[in-house]
């Protein structure tokens, strides 16, 4: 299976650290390939619904190649808490993916949440209802939403629990 991971952070610390655990456990049945939006050259969505009259986004950019690489089997979500909610650089990939969304409709998805409160707190609810209502639109089957608390840069690589649960979910896959 062909797995897409959206890196949502610009920083090496804890949800890389999730990542990298998950992909530990994924990488030795599927074919794995992370993008990192800040790393790329995207603009903000203009709400222009030119796109929806053509193929894809107007904008001369890595918007369509990065489309067309989320038009995988599964599709994961990877990021930290910002504001209490996804960081700007994943909602903007999501955002983004207006120009040919239907191409990522009925995808596996999974969505990995780091933040540094505890994970009873409402930040991981609101963004795990975002999910939602994009699983309930797209028609995703949405495997699984997990979210974990850890402020300092290395602390979830310290926590064997949850990177054992991460590697076990790669597995599943």
């Amino acid at each position: 299976m062909k797995v897409i991971i959206i890196n949502g952070s610009a920083r090496k610390g804890n949800t890389l650290t999730a990542i990298e655990a998950f992909v530990k456990g994924a990488s030795e049945k599927n074919e794995i390939e992370i993008i990192e939006p800040d790393k790329l050259n995207i603009a903000p969505c203009k709400g222009c619904g030119v796109c929806q009259c053509s193929k894809g986004c107007v904008d001369k950019d890595d918007t369509n190649p990065t489309i067309d690489k989320i038009a995988a089997d599964m599709i994961l979500f990877a990021t930290p808490v910002y504001w209490w909610g996804m960081s700007a650089q994943l909602k903007l990939i999501i955002d983004k993916c207006y120009c040919r969304g239907l191409q990522l409709k009925n995808k596996k998805v999974g969505t990995i949440v780091v933040g540094g409160s505890p994970v009873d707190s409402i930040q991981y609810e609101l963004i795990d209802k975002q999910f939602d209502c994009m699983a309930k639109y797209l028609s995703w089957n949405l495997l699984f939403q997990k979210s974990y608390y850890a402020t300092a840069k290395d602390e979830l690589s310290k926590n064997q629990d949850a990177m054992k649960e991460l590697e076990d979910i790669g597995k599943e896959l």
